[in-house]
Parts: C-alpha cells; structure tokens; sequence
C-alpha cells in the first residue's frame, strides 16, 4: 500500500497468561512489570521483493566448519533469480566466502531457501582471556535489498565440576547475573569490566543487542527461560513452553557466546528468613530435609534443547537437589563463614549460579523492589559502627557489609576449584537497594571495585574476609591456561610478608599465612609477574 508523509502506528501489548520469568516476580519494580515494548519498537520499509530475514547455524564438521543459512524472502512479484550469498571476517584475516542459491517464487508468495556455507580455515570464537572473538558476517543480497547477519563458531560443552569446555579448551566461569535493567549493552561492558567472563540472564530474554555485545566483549551467556519464582513450573502449560525452549534455541544459535540455558529458577524459597542467629545451621537442616520441590516437567523440557547443549533443568537452594546452587550464608541464613559448610554439606561441587547480599543506595531505599529488608537490617541495623566506624552512615555500612559477604563467598567458591560461579546481581533493579554491586543507575557501589579484584583470573586471596586478631591462609588462584609464577606480598598495618609461588594451570597454590593486627585499617595483598601485578584490598 501507499503510506502518506505522516503514519499513525498502533501496537497493543498482552500480559503472557504463563511464563512471565522475572517480570513475574517481586524482584522487578511494578512499573516495569507491565506488558510493554521495552525494547523498542522499529518501523521498517521494503520494495516489493525483498531479503525478510536471514537465519545462520554454525557448526563444525569432520573436515572443518560449515554456515548453515536460511533466508526469507517476501516476493512482491514472480521471481526467478539468483541470490547471493557471502561470509567475511571481521576483523581478521580468514578465508572469505561467495555462493549463489536459485530462488524461484510466485507473486505474493514466501520462499525459503536453504544453503550451507564451508569455510577455508575456520576461525573460533573464544571467551575473554582464552583467545580471540572472532566472527563473521554474513551477507545475503537479492537486487537492491540485503540482509547482514554476524555469527561465530565455537564449540561448548559442560566439564562438570570443572566448568566448561569451549572449542576442546577448559573454562572456569565466573561472573553476574543480570535483571532487565535499562541498557543490557552497557551491563555487559560493566561485567567484563569487572573482569567476569560469563553473565545470566536470570530469568528474562534480554534483546538481541545484548548477545552481539556478549560475543563482542568475549563474555559467555547462561540464557535462562522465563520461569522463575515460587509462582509457577514447566508444567504449568508444557506446550508453551516446550514453543518457548525451541524458539528461544534456535534463535540464539548463531551466537558463539551461549553457553548454557536454564530451564527454572528459584521454585521454593524454604531457607529464605533463617537469618545470623546461633542456630542457623540446625534451621537450615531442618528446613532442607522438609524441602520438596518436582522437578519432572523441568527435566522433560530441558530435553528439548539440541543434543550436547549445558542445560540447568532446576537452579535453586539447597535441599530440593538443584542442577545449580543459589546459595546465600550471610544473607539468608548463617554468616559468610557458612559457605564452606553448606558447599559441604549439600554437596554444592557443581555450578553455582547466585550468591552475595543486598545493600541500600538510599537510606529511605527499604521498599525497592526485590530488597530484603529484613534480611538487611538483621545483619546490618544493629551493627553500623562495627561494620563502618564511629562516623559510618546506614548506607556505607550496608554497603560495606554486602563487599565483605561478596569477596568471602567469591573466594571461598574459588578456591575451592568451583567452575561455574554466578553472583546475584551486576546491577540493583529498583532505585535505593538490591543485590547488585552497582545502584539502579549505574553508579558504582563498594562491591563493584571489591568483586573486580576477586575475579581477576590470577589472584591471591585469603581464606575469609579478615578481622582483628585472625590468621588467615594465603591462596593464589589461577584460572588461566597456562602456568604462572611470581611473588605474593602482604602488607597488615605494621607487619609484612611475601612469598615466591608457582601455580600451574587451573591450579590453586598456597603462599603462607598472615596475622592481622589490631591497629590494621586494611590487609593488602599483591601478586607481581613479569608482565605486571594485581592487588586485593580488604578495608577493616
């Protein structure tokens, strides 16, 4: 049809009757938990023949690697042409691609066409740290209209308790999750700024930006479906959400960053509420043993991903035998001190996909959403001098409390060897509290700086956040490929030490013990290489 200068466009949105994900629960503002365009809505115009979508799967085969495409196109008129076809690297020098397809279709009619792409001398996509990013873009012309599609090639595998397996090479993860929280673009910078290779998106579809991003900056993706809280399970309409796996596969597939896919999280809330008290152990046994959650329709749907794909059928606490751990000493139940316990004692060896403690922006900020109020005043109200000082406010003492809970949990998981481990959150959902180690806008909280230094891929670390008076054990992590050496220094107000240590691949290596005096203001901790040195503070 002809359209005049000036369009009006009206687009109606729907509440899903199932499967609303996060959206669904409490941890996102109501505001933001209306149906809506949130990512934004495009207008688009075409000729009357034209390239409509371009679908890419890559694979690899006995004698290299392979593009899979399929395109659509919409034929305003008979047709019967050839379409183009090519692959170029990007940002790399590789071998490039050229091939023509027949396409054949009457007027008004939808024609696919499917060609499979070979290319000379593949190259892989890796995560941070493990090798290049690279990628290809694919282009697919017909006449004057055109289509540019970018895809990677990478093989993914789970290792278990060891973490990943990415194109024949072991990958220990570790990283954020992410809530739908204004640009995921950016959210992905910040994670890997903070040195995490792999973010989750907990519990929503996030909009094909951030994947490219992700591919970009080298970060792997746990794709959750939208299936999380106590509200609802896989088989509350199996139908949709078997259409709701094999589409959200599928459509992912091209990007070489998807790591893993979750089918639910978060079915029960049994050890939410224990809080610090002397007995939290018993509590959390007792609650634990009487836990009972069906995890039948979520394994039947976790099938329906592709073969050899990580999928996480049920993430949750403890007690109701989670494919992946959310764990929560010092936030939920016990102190941070709890975390080797709880590993221990529920058999926590495999992925851990949340962990941490919330922390206020605002001192009015109690009402955000997805803050435990209580939880935070259990562990902070009563004790904001001790955690801050004589002169310490509400919010730097919160905030100091969630660092301190963040940095023990990360590093006891680490040195443990866990291979996949996913903090709870990257960045507060609401204006003035959450779990995330940036605020609502973005600003940075006492935790971003404190979590960059405990996932730097080569640190040293104590064996639990440090006090006056303790003993604490020097661990030097390497959850690199290759083998490091070099020499641990610690400084604790007037008192000094150092090591020399070697740490083979994927290796943990200790380097001594510290005591920390009682006039300390802070213990730092360095470990210096040829090509440099990191550090880690911990503010007493």
């Amino acid at each position: 049809m002809d359209l005049e200068t000036d369009n009006e466009l009206v687009v109606e949105c729907r509440a899903p009757e199932s499967y609303g994900g996060v959206y669904a629960t409490d941890r996102v503002p109501d505001e933001q938990a209306v149906p809506g365009i949130w990512w934004a809505a495009d207008l688009e115009t075409h000729p009357e023949t034209f390239v409509d979508t371009l679908s890419l799967t890559p694979r690899r085969t006995d004698d290299g690697a392979v593009i899979d495409a399929e395109l659509a196109v919409e034929a305003g008129e008979a047709l019967d042409e050839r379409i183009s076809l090519s692959v170029r690297p990007q940002g790399f020098r590789g071998g490039g691609v050229m091939e023509r397809a027949r396409i054949e279709a009457d007027a008004g009619e939808r024609a696919v066409v499917e060609k499979t792409l070979e290319l000379r001398d593949p190259a892989y996509w890796w995560p941070a740290g493990h090798g290049p990013q690279h990628r290809y873009a694919v282009r697919a012309k017909l006449g004057d209209s055109e289509r540019v599609v970018k895809t990677g090639l990478s093989e993914i595998r789970d290792a278990g308790d060891d973490g990943l397996v990415v194109n024949g090479q072991e990958v220990r993860g570790r990283g954020f999750s992410l809530l739908p929280t204004g640009d995921p673009t950016w959210d992905v910078e910040r994670a890997a700024n903070a040195n995490a290779n792999v973010v989750r998106a907990y519990g929503h579809v996030p909009p094909a930006e951030f994947y490219e991003a992700a591919a970009e900056a080298g970060l792997l993706v746990w794709q959750d479906l939208p299936i999380s809280g106590a509200g609802e399970s896989a088989g509350t309409d199996p139908d949709r959400a078997t259409a709701l796996a094999e589409t959200l596969s599928s459509s992912v597939e091209r990007h070489p960053c998807v790591a893993a896919f979750g089918v639910r999280a978060d079915p029960t809330d049994h050890l939410a509420g224990v809080g610090p008290s002397r007995l939290a152990r018993y509590k959390v046994r007792w609650r634990a043993w009487r836990a009972n959650y069906d995890a039948t329709a979520d394994r039947e749907l976790a099938k329906t991903f592709p073969d050899d794909t990580t999928v996480f059928p049920v993430s949750g606490a403890p007690g109701i035998d989670p494919d992946a751990a959310h764990v929560y000493p010092g936030w939920q139940y016990g102190d941070a001190d709890d975390a080797e316990w709880v590993l221990d004692k529920y058999d926590c060896t495999g992925a851990v996909g949340a962990f941490g403690a919330g922390s206020l922006t605002a001192a009015e900020g109690h009402d955000a959403a997805g803050f435990d109020a209580d939880a935070h005043d259990a562990y902070v109200a009563g004790n904001v001098e001790t955690l801050g000082g004589d002169e310490a406010t509400p919010v730097e003492a919160s905030q100091t409390y969630q660092t301190r809970v963040l940095k023990h949990v990360t590093e006891t998981l680490r040195r443990r060897g866990t291979g996949l481990l996913v903090a709870d959150a990257l960045r507060d959902a609401d204006a003035g509290a959450g779990m995330g180690v940036l605020a609502a806008d973005g600003s940075e909280k006492d935790g971003y700086e404190a979590m960059a230094a405990s996932l730097e891929p080569v640190q040293v670390v104590l064996d639990g956040y440090p006090t006056h008076g303790s003993t604490r054990e020097l661990t030097v992590i390497n959850d690199t490929p290759e083998a490091v050496s070099g020499t641990v220094s610690w400084t604790a107000g007037d008192r000094t030490g150092g090591s020399d240590v070697e740490v083979e691949a994927y290796g943990r290596s200790r380097a001594g013990t510290l005591e920390v005096p009682d006039d300390a203001r802070a213990v730092e901790l360095s470990f210096g290489r040829a090509d440099g040195a990191v550090q880690n503070i911990y503010p007493l």
